[in-house]
């Protein structure tokens, strides 16, 4: 699991019948210097991923995300996903070794 930050929507024209009731975000990997709490700095191109989210997330929150098969396990059938937003986050304590 990663964490990011939500920083926009997609739009979808068309979509698969086993996605309803979900939405797709804009999701910013945090890194390790964002951990400790320095600003979100945007990244290079092709860095955002583009998330499923099924809990509710809004623009500039923190969601923990699943990639690759993990990500298409909470569906019932085969479902054409890359990676799924499985919580938010509150807080986040960093402690460097």
């Amino acid at each position: 699991m990663r964490l990011g930050t939500v920083i926009g929507k997609v739009t979808l024209g068309i979509s698969d019948s086993a996605l309803k009731g979900g939405r797709f975000l804009l999701v910013q990997p945090l890194s390790r210097e964002q951990f400790a709490g320095a600003p979100l700095l945007p990244l290079a191109k092709g860095a955002t991923v583009v998330v499923y989210d099924g809990v509710g997330a809004g623009e500039g929150q923190i969601v923990g995300f699943s990639e690759g098969a993990e990500a298409a396990v909470p569906f019932p059938v085969a479902t054409p996903i890359d990676a799924y937003a499985s919580c938010l986050i509150d807080q986040i304590h960093y402690s460097p070794p």
